[in-house]
């Protein structure tokens, strides 16, 4: 399931836009920081999970329920995003 950002929680630090290995996370045109679903990978394949709630300050990052997508999904976008990490055999 990818993440999604609390705007009413959100401080805006933008501490989860640096930590995004897949370059995922962006500030929006009205200043909120959003992630794209279509990038996030929950950071499948990296030790310690989402790296964007794990840093979050304020805990402003949660499930997002309308973007449900299997593990093979996700693993697929952490390549995808990130080739040098994860050589392919």
């Amino acid at each position: 399931m990818a993440k999604k950002i609390i705007a009413d929680v959100c401080t805006r630090c933008g501490i989860c836009i640096t930590e995004c290995p897949n370059e995922g996370i962006d500030e929006a045109g009205n200043g909120d920081v959003v992630i794209a679903f279509d990038m996030c990978s929950e950071c499948a394949g990296l030790e310690g999970g989402s790296r964007c709630a794990m840093v979050c300050p304020v805990d402003a990052i949660e499930d997002d329920p309308d973007h449900r997508d299997d593990e093979e999904t996700l693993l697929s976008r952490a390549v995808r995003a990130n080739p040098g990490l994860f050589p392919v055999d």
